[in-house]
């Protein structure tokens, strides 16, 4: 879990940058090209074809197509629509869609401790930033899901590869990022606006960092964090961003939010946390230790 925590810290300046430096100026499809390009480049060294058989390295590809390249697409769109506090807020939904998808994916029965944890996390992030929302609340919302069930299906399904094809992370990531700016490169190419380009040395500094850094370095360490927790923790981590942007966003652009509901809503994702850890995944590894020492012989 620590790499899931340093991460989040890591991305909650990227929301507040991207709404203050790019969205609207810069050209949405050129800011995912470029932001994910940057980040294979940065893993190109550690390409490996040898000893891998092309089923497996195209899945990898495709999971990264799937995380981030086409979740990018829609993330810089909704960005158009809606405010930093409206977008954090919108993906309130993305530890239920990683919990559904999770065991979807694992061919398992719905595990309802899971839902119910995740759920709470949910609940928790919406009291943090629910204060009514802007005209464009339907076309922003549904543009933001489609980006969360993408990020949700991408991260579970690295976890799944991971556990049923396990390849050294940093080999895994360079298939992985290069599926991803594929298709943002595509993109761009068909609907990219060349007048759109960023024209200042700050914003370009803030593609770099979002490329380099935020994706780059950001996005390895969380799927290498997914694959050291279950699934319900994972899915939890996934709101605790909400709380860390905002806190980018006052602390920054002195954007006050509202710090009764901030503090309300904190302590329930971070209860979230703790349930689950303490009832949800505890409880039934005791029960099996449980069996165990029931159906040991007698000495």
């Amino acid at each position: 879990m620590p790499l899931l925590t340093i991460t989040t810290i890591l991305w909650a300046f990227s929301f507040s940058l991207i709404g203050e430096y790019l969205a609207g100026q810069v050209d949405s499809w050129f800011s995912a090209m470029f932001r994910l390009t940057a980040a294979a480049v940065v893993f190109l060294p550690f390409l490996r074809l040898r000893g891998y058989t092309p089923r497996v390295i195209f899945l990898y590809m495709l999971v990264g197509a799937c995380q981030l390249g086409i979740m990018y697409l829609f993330v810089f769109q909704a960005y158009l629509y809606l405010t930093v506090p409206e977008f954090l807020l919108f993906t309130v939904m993305t530890p239920l869609y990683v919990t559904l998808i999770y065991d979807l994916l694992a061919r398992q029965r719905l595990r309802w401790g899971y839902v119910m944890s995740a759920l709470l996390a949910v609940f928790g992030a919406a009291v943090i930033h629910y204060h009514g929302v802007s005209e464009h609340f339907w076309w922003g919302f549904l543009l933001v899901q489609a980006a969360n069930v993408c990020f949700a299906a991408g991260q579970v399904g690295y976890k799944r590869l991971m556990e049923l094809h396990p390849v050294p992370q940093h080999c895994a990531f360079s298939w992985f990022y290069l599926g991803a700016a594929i298709v943002t490169i595509v993109a761009w190419l068909l609907f990219g606006n060349l007048d759109k380009l960023p024209t200042t040395t700050l914003q370009w500094g803030v593609l770099a960092w979002l490329g380099i850094g935020a994706s780059g370095l950001g996005y390895f360490m969380w799927n290498y964090g997914a694959t050291q927790v279950d699934a319900g923790t994972l899915s939890i981590m996934n709101n605790f961003h909400v709380p860390a942007g905002l806190l980018v966003n006052f602390a920054i652009w002195h954007k006050t939010p509202d710090w009764l509901s901030f503090i309300v809503g904190t302590i329930i994702i971070t209860s979230s946390l703790w349930v689950h850890q303490r009832w949800v995944v505890k409880r039934p590894l005791q029960t099996v230790s449980a069996h165990k020492r029931a159906d040991a012989p007698n000495e």
